[in-house]
């Protein structure tokens, strides 16, 4: 069933309403009712997500990591959908979402589309729950548009000031292999091109055990979909000048705020300064918590899922009274 859905014309390139399908067949099977899917026409192309469970103290907007889809909240939907509205997107040129016309993504683009999404909700302020890259949009969603944020959980929260450039090296190499392998015919020899097009029934046969697998592939079966992963990852370079910028001059958050970071990962002087800058942002909130979340490594939310729902839940019930103030 769909959420909503406007009249658009057909888009030009290729139809993503069978990769949506494949990522609520993923997402809603343990789920009683299963999900809805859900898109919002965002001039001519459509930005689309799935959502859960019903009310809640506002609805909880899932954003996932740097590359990544709604796929990455499949361990703590399901748990959150019990406790209100909850809904996963996907960015645009991101699995289910359309590309928008423009070469390369932008970072007024992306909070554009967040806020769109939040405002189209109808039910008030929302709860924002971001990881990595996601963290970053969530704050500055929260910069510009307070009074669209009910609260921030920052699951290990990415920091302009913390780009290593060892890291970028590798996560570019690392993207790059698994796009070409997940690119690949299982019986080819040789990587396919990032421009090659992957149908979806033989993107599903490269590793058909379960609907979560063949979802992933779903998600990255399309040249663009793969373009836009690396173009996203060139976003988080491009843009730390402007968020440096837009965080000095930013008032502290007043909504309630909840800061995990991982200690697994990284060599220790790294994860050392990359949790006191994730530290450092709670501390710069009115209604600011910080906790370390031992044993997980950066997808939090997929190593200690338990973790992410009890923040989820605990600034929920402070926002509750965030609302009424």
């Amino acid at each position: 069933m769909n959420a909503s859905q406007g009249e658009r014309a057909k888009p030009a390139g290729p139809d993503l309403r069978s990769v949506q399908e494949a990522v609520a067949r993923a997402l809603g099977e343990h789920l009683p009712g299963g999900v809805r899917s859900g898109e919002l026409d965002r001039g001519g192309r459509a930005l689309r997500w799935v959502e859960a469970g019903r009310g809640g103290v506002a609805p909880m907007v899932l954003i996932a990591g740097c590359g990544t889809t709604a796929l990455g909240w499949s361990a703590v939907l399901p748990e959150l959908a019990r406790y209100g509205r909850v809904v996963a997107y996907d960015r645009a040129g991101l699995g289910a979402s359309e590309p928008g016309r423009a070469a390369a993504p932008t970072l007024d683009g992306q909070i554009a589309d967040l806020a769109a999404l939040v405002q189209h909700l109808e039910a008030g302020p929302a709860l924002l729950i971001g990881h990595s890259w996601g963290g970053q949009l969530a704050q500055l969603l929260a910069w510009q548009r307070p009074e669209l944020v009910a609260g921030l959980v920052l699951v290990d929260p990415a920091h302009e000031e913390f780009q290593p450039r060892s890291i970028r090296v590798a996560e570019a190499v690392l993207n790059r292999l698994w796009l070409y392998r997940a690119g690949s015919a299982p019986t080819a020899s040789a990587p396919a091109s990032l421009d090659a097009e992957v149908p979806l029934d033989r993107a599903a046969s490269l590793d058909p055990a379960t609907s979560l697998d063949r979802a992933e592939a779903a998600v990255i079966a399309h040249r663009h979909q793969r373009r836009a992963v690396l173009a996203e990852q060139r976003l988080t370079s491009v843009a730390v000048p402007e968020i440096r910028r837009r965080r000095s001059t930013a008032r502290p958050f007043e909504m309630p705020v909840t800061v995990l970071s991982a200690t697994r990962g990284l060599p220790g002087a790294m994860r050392v300064r990359w949790t006191a800058l994730q530290a450092g942002i709670a501390r710069n909130a009115v209604r600011g918590t910080h906790s370390t979340v031992h044993g997980a490594g950066h997808a939090i939310q997929a190593d200690r899922p338990r973790a992410v729902v009890a923040a989820v839940r605990e600034v929920s019930d402070h926002a509750r009274y965030f609302l009424m103030d």
